[in-house]
């Protein structure tokens, strides 16, 4: 029942932790925008929530037992909070962006795109989190029967 409850918090916070996960190389491509040789990166979002999503619909006693084993907790019974991305992404999906124009130094970041890319990105995880508060907020009153 729990599974039923929290699905959509799980799926919001999976979405969530590869939003900023592509913030971090949306920042890391603007960054180097004139490093000689640098090739942008970037990965398809859609992509990668499903594979993230795929299979781990709900929290197995296994994932369970092997995360408690791995780390400290006060209690046996607590669940590990996962804050490794390198799970929701494999690191082959993180693919190069193509340059719009090619440049002489070899350098493929085309700064408007990443810029628009950058907005984007952080307008949707935004709207992520709205949905992850607004969704604690419906379950708290109604725990509390408001």
């Amino acid at each position: 029942m729990l599974d039923k409850l929290t699905s959509n918090l799980d799926f919001n916070g999976k979405a969530l932790m590869l939003r900023a996960e592509r913030q971090r190389i949306l920042a890391s491509n603007i960054a180097n925008v004139d490093t000689p040789g640098y090739v942008a990166r970037d990965f398809k979002f859609a992509d990668a929530l499903q594979q993230a999503t795929q299979g781990s619909s709900s929290l197995s006693k296994q994932t369970m037992s092997t995360s408690a084993q791995s780390s400290t907790y006060t209690n046996a019974k607590h669940i590990a909070f996962n804050t490794d991305t390198s799970s929701e992404l494999d690191r082959g999906a993180l693919g190069y962006s193509l340059a719009s124009q090619p440049s002489i130094d070899g350098n493929s970041v085309d700064l408007d795109r990443e810029r628009a890319a950058f907005a984007d990105n952080s307008i949707r995880y935004e709207a992520t989190l709205r949905f992850i508060n607004g969704h604690a907020k419906t379950m708290l009153s109604a725990i509390q029967g408001q």
